[in-house]
């Protein structure tokens, strides 16, 4: 099987918790991650239809909601929400109503981060320098 590699750059707070989750299970931070995405990974080409939808509408944005697309992010709120439930299920377990939170803050993330990076791939061709966005979390 080959590999490719990438450049990822995480916000501060979501790298230590990859790293603490690393730590705790003796493993390297890319062997996390990797095992991450690969949960994350829809089987075969099968995406919710509305994420579809929302994927398949950027296409059609000016380059100004492109932008504004591109440098969505979850709530403050949401993300400290999704870690504190991901560092209490390492700790202790989550009841059943905060497995279903977390769960649907996962998937809120996901798709936030799968339509950041496709808007970013579509202003990139349409010849836009997006170097910017790296630094923008």
């Amino acid at each position: 099987m080959s590999a490719e590699a990438i450049t990822l750059h995480l916000p501060g707070s979501l790298y230590d918790l990859f790293q603490r989750k690393a730590q705790q299970s003796h493993r390297s931070v890319e062997a996390v991650l990797l095992e991450a995405v690969a949960a994350a990974a829809p089987e075969g080409d099968d995406l919710p239809p509305d994420l579809a939808r929302a994927l398949s509408q950027l296409s059609s944005l000016n380059d100004r909601n492109l932008w504004l697309a591109a440098r969505d992010r979850l709530s403050d709120t949401s993300l400290a929400e999704l870690e504190t439930l991901n560092l209490k299920q390492q700790r202790e377990g989550l009841t059943e109503d905060e497995t279903g939170r977390l769960a649907e803050l996962a998937r809120g993330y996901e798709r936030v981060i799968l339509l950041r990076a496709e808007a970013a791939c579509l202003l990139k061709e349409r010849g836009h320098d997006i170097s910017v966005l790296v630094d923008s979390d």
